[in-house]
């Protein structure tokens, strides 16, 4: 007899479950550049309460995948607006990060990226990983991939 009044309640809350878990489905999100947007990846990937940015490298917008001059430090500043620039695209900002992973081709930039790094994040800072690669993408200096607190606005 329990069980049968408990009916209702449990639908309910099966119900909720599973429009909870639709609502909680990954979005792909696409970069607004054509060629970016036919790269094998998404520029953005929100779950949750989280967006997950794909690696971004010091590429200058409209010029045809050219890195930026001025060596680790160009490319750093480059890599970083275009970090705000897609957070800001998916709406979140660079106070909205708690987690980077700096990949560097040569570890003896990290004092260099570290002097970039620190004029677009202030204390409280992200949590961070960083580590030396053999090889990024386009011969780049400094890719950086980071994680962001950004809940959907739909809620």
């Amino acid at each position: 007899m329990r069980l049968v009044r408990s009916l209702p309640l449990l639908c309910l809350l099966l119900a909720n479950a599973a429009f909870a878990d639709a609502a909680s489905k990954p979005e792909f999100l696409n970069s607004p550049d054509p060629d970016m947007a036919k790269l094998p990846f998404s520029e953005a990937v929100r779950s949750g309460d989280l967006l997950f940015l794909s690696g971004q490298i010091g590429t200058v917008p409209g010029k045809n995948n050219a890195l930026a001059e001025g060596g680790i430090r160009g490319e750093a500043e480059q890599t970083l607006n275009n970090v705000r620039e897609v957070l800001q695209r998916h709406g979140a900002s660079m106070r909205d990060v708690v987690k980077c992973t700096v990949f560097l081709a040569d570890i003896g930039d990290w004092p260099a990226f570290n002097e970039v790094y620190r004029k677009h994040f202030s204390a409280p800072f992200p949590a961070r990983s960083a580590l030396a690669a053999s090889g990024l993408a386009l011969g780049a200096k400094v890719e950086l991939e980071c994680i962001a607190h950004s809940p959907r606005k739909d809620k």
